[in-house]
């Protein structure tokens, strides 16, 4: 259930696009929205309280200056850019055992009471679960929803992108094809679910392992970019931002925790 910042006016979101991560390998798509939030400076409008994902509270991740570093974050929360009619929900913590669906009906019944053009999900799968062909081409995938197709195939098509290929359910016994995304989290349930209830959802998704995943949520960043032109190249002004042109937020540099000490040496 969204929770306004301000207690006496709802924001209103139609028409608005919806961007957030799945909780997945190497927290891809969580990296990648941090990327967002930060580079276009989002103000935070509201948080989603639901009781499907592990409670936690920390500092503002976004801080810039010593004031708004003591500012607290929790596990979901929402930020906007109306100027971009752009609304993210960033989720810092793991899902609880057995509260996936649950969590994708309530998601899903907020997409449908705010009026959202679209849902932007960002993803990731485990790299080493890919089959010959997708080791042959790009790490980047995509995933679309039958209500967004017709609007969103032929740009995608366009840019020369992948979509995510179907593997064989029962190799070698019939030829029947299902959607296989290991390491992806709620991604395919929220995916089908979507596409049951015809909701316009995009499903952007990278292979990867874990471990550093920096690199991997710029690209993941720069692939979201490419189609959604989020945010631009300042010098240019118009074609979109690469890797060196998004602004890392503050939180980053404990990513791997604090330096070692030195009294160890």
């Amino acid at each position: 259930m969204f929770i306004s910042c301000d207690d006496s006016a709802r924001p209103e979101f139609k028409g608005f696009t919806l961007l957030m991560p799945a909780v997945s390998v190497g927290n891809v798509g969580q990296l990648a929205v941090d990327l967002v939030i930060s580079t276009l400076g989002m103000t935070k409008v509201g948080y989603f309280y639901t009781d499907c994902l592990v409670s936690m509270v920390g500092n503002n991740p976004y801080a810039t200056t010593e004031e708004n570093a003591t500012e607290l974050c929790i596990n979901a929360e929402v930020y906007a850019l109306p100027s971009k009619e752009l609304v993210v929900l960033q989720i810092r913590s793991p899902f609880i055992k057995n509260k996936y669906r649950h969590f994708c009906d309530v998601l899903l019944s907020w997409v449908k009471s705010c009026s959202f053009a679209r849902v932007v999900l960002l993803s990731s799968s485990h790299a080493y679960q890919r089959n010959d062909h997708q080791l042959h081409t790009t790490s980047l995938r995509y995933l679309l929803s039958p209500a967004v197709e017709k609007t969103v195939r032929d740009l995608m098509q366009k840019l020369n992108w992948m979509e995510l290929e179907k593997v064989a359910a029962f190799p070698e016994v019939n030829d029947e094809k299902v959607l296989h995304i290991p390491g992806g989290g709620i991604t395919k349930l929220l995916f089908t679910e979507s596409c049951s209830e015809g909701i316009q959802m995009v499903v952007l998704l990278k292979f990867c392992s874990e471990g550093d995943n920096i690199p991997d949520a710029l690209v993941l960043a720069d692939y979201l970019n490419e189609w959604l032109q989020v945010t631009t190249d300042q010098q240019s002004g118009s074609s979109p931002a690469k890797s060196s042109k998004w602004k890392t937020p503050s939180s980053w540099k404990l990513l791997f925790g604090s330096g070692l000490p030195p009294a160890l040496f």
